[in-house]
């Protein structure tokens, strides 16, 4: 690290802390020169890989817009911010450690989908019927019976009915 006051190569460092929130060092120097102390933070870059929309287009990947999209399917839902956070954590992570440097908007809202199946069922089916592009009533309810069905015991008890029993 330079000197940012003489620009000497040589810094010594002082102390190191671990900042955990934005899992970030910072580190207090001293110039080896100049005497001068100065502080620096060092964090690690990751980056998403590159969007193919379903038109073959491409573009940075956003989580602006994925965010936008959950929380469209979250409106109204009894959601506690920590586990919005969580889900949103899990849908980053997911895609920011995909193998290719593409990935494509259908993959992106299937990672979105198994997480938000993991939150809220409502919020899934709301996300679904976008995502999935439903075309009548009888998809919508086939989706609503294959996610009924395939529940897990500790997801029945967090989820209420989606369909009433006739």
């Amino acid at each position: 690290m330079r000197c940012p006051f003489c620009g000497e190569p040589e810094t010594k460092v002082i102390d190191s802390r671990l900042v955990g929130e934005i899992n970030a060092i910072k580190r207090r120097r001293e110039c080896i020169s100049c005497g001068v102390r100065f502080n620096t933070s060092e964090q690690s870059e990751l980056s998403y890989p590159r969007v193919t929309k379903t038109d073959n287009s491409s573009e940075l990947f956003s989580e602006d817009k994925v965010k936008k999209g959950v929380y469209i399917a979250l409106e109204k839902r009894e959601n506690t911010i920590v586990d919005i956070d969580n889900t949103f954590n899990n849908i980053f992570k997911r895609c920011r450690t995909h193998i290719d440097k593409e990935i494509s908007s259908n993959q992106i809202g299937k990672i979105v989908m198994d997480e938000l199946l993991k939150l809220d069922h409502v919020a899934y089916l709301r996300f679904a019927s976008v995502y999935l592009n439903f075309e009548d009533k009888e998809a919508f309810t086939r989706v609503i019976k294959d996610l009924e069905k395939d529940l897990s015991p500790e997801m029945k008890k967090l989820q209420k009915n989606l369909l009433q029993d006739e």
